[in-house]
């Protein structure tokens, strides 16, 4: 197959979107398959990349961030997709992303991409205190009835997980199809557990050898919660010795480090570059903890989980998808207390039955990104195919 992702948020020094993209150009590239990526850039042009291509489409830069630039020639968008005639079409986003491929005119399967949920991680962030999750979806049923009119233009809406596409269902949103996320399987892993890391880790916090580390690895943004995180700690503190540490970084970083003061045996890290390093440390801490309910697949966390770490995390979104009561407390999204108590809770439970079961969900469970891309192409060809049965 010829695939085409019309991905609005590529960027040579993007994030999360650079990564995925990039991965799956090299997947394509080892099944068979033609990945091809159309992206806004300073100027035209083509690049062979990972055994695929990006083909840049200029756009001036984005105001708010530069690094990044605006997908707005429509026209050329469909001449580039008229010349290359794929088999499919991927909209990247619910913006014009998406519109430009809901609206051009070949003979393609279009699916639409939704990896992100603004509802969850704007609405439900800022206004999830003061009323339930249900009602905040309510107030903006005009942004689902909005992705209602996009998402019939496509064949389907392809999503991370089974829970999104049921939350998906429920707003009419055009045929959920989940495929799960994964991670390097290989990379995290309990094998690395180091207990002269941890014990320098704990030494740094002010704290002897026998107190429990919490780790916790997030970008500094208010989807994230790290205030709750931070509050949560700091009660449950009080009660046993323990210390955390938070590895990332992110546009809110003065107000994760005013979140953080004051707080004992807390320790902001930053971002570590150095990835092996990260892995060794993820798995030489006692547990994970995690605060964003707005995820729709919580990477680190199963990150964490294939580290041998049990978790604590919200309830809801990604993060709580995946945590199974074997190896997981939970508590509702915001709540500090409700946080401090799911940690109290774990530390009363026999860890090492957890972390066999962490084992045991890393191997049944927990997928790989070669899992997730052999998936996705294969839904793909079944709707290739069943297009060519119907013409």
């Amino acid at each position: 197959m010829k695939i085409i992702d019309i991905a609005e948020f590529y960027a040579d020094e993007g994030g999360g979107v650079k990564t995925y993209i990039n991965q799956k150009l090299q997947a394509g590239a080892r099944l068979g398959h033609e990945v091809v990526v159309v992206a806004p850039g300073a100027k035209a042009g083509e690049q062979e990349r990972f055994g695929g291509r990006v083909i840049w489409v200029p756009g001036p830069a984005l105001p708010v961030d530069r690094r990044y630039h605006i997908l707005w020639r429509e026209r050329l968008v469909h001449e580039i997709l008229d010349r290359e005639k794929p088999d499919v079409v991927e909209g990247s986003s619910p913006w014009t992303g998406g519109w430009f491929a809901a609206r051009w005119k070949g003979d393609a399967v279009k699916t639409f991409i939704f990896h992100q949920d603004p509802v969850a991680v704007y609405p439900h962030t800022i206004l999830g205190r003061l009323m339930t999750y249900r009602r905040v979806d309510k107030l903006f049923l005009f942004y689902w009835k909005y992705l209602q009119n996009l998402s019939k233009r496509f064949d389907a809406t392809i999503v991370s997980g089974d829970w999104l596409a049921d939350r998906l269902n429920r707003f009419r949103i055009k045929n959920p199809v989940a495929v799960p996320f994964g991670i390097d399987k290989t990379f995290s892993t309990p094998q690395r557990r180091n207990p002269e890391i941890r014990k320098k880790l704990l030494m740094e916090l002010g704290l002897p050898e026998d107190a429990t580390l919490l780790m916790g690895i997030s970008r500094h943004h208010p989807e994230k919660r790290l205030g709750t995180v931070f509050e949560g700690f700091r009660i449950a503190s009080e009660q046993k010795k323990m210390g955390l540490i938070i590895f990332g970084d992110g546009p809110f970083r003065w107000m994760i480090k005013r979140q953080s003061k004051d707080i004992k045996h807390l320790k902001l890290m930053g971002f570590k570059s150095n990835r092996e390093e990260l892995a060794d440390i993820l798995s030489s801490a006692d547990f994970f903890v995690h605060g964003s309910a707005a995820e729709t697949y919580g990477l680190v966390v199963a990150e964490a989980i294939c580290s041998g770490l049990p978790v604590i995390v919200p309830g809801h979104g990604g993060a709580g998808d995946l945590a199974e009561k074997s190896f997981s407390e939970v508590y509702e999204p915001g709540d500090a207390r409700g946080m401090s108590e799911a940690i109290m809770r774990m530390l009363d439970r026999d860890r090492e039955k957890m972390v066999e079961a962490c084992a045991d969900a890393a191997l049944n469970r927990i997928g790989t990104m070669d899992d997730h891309f052999r998936l996705l192409f294969e839904v793909y060809q079944k709707m290739v195919d069943e297009r060519l049965r119907k013409s």
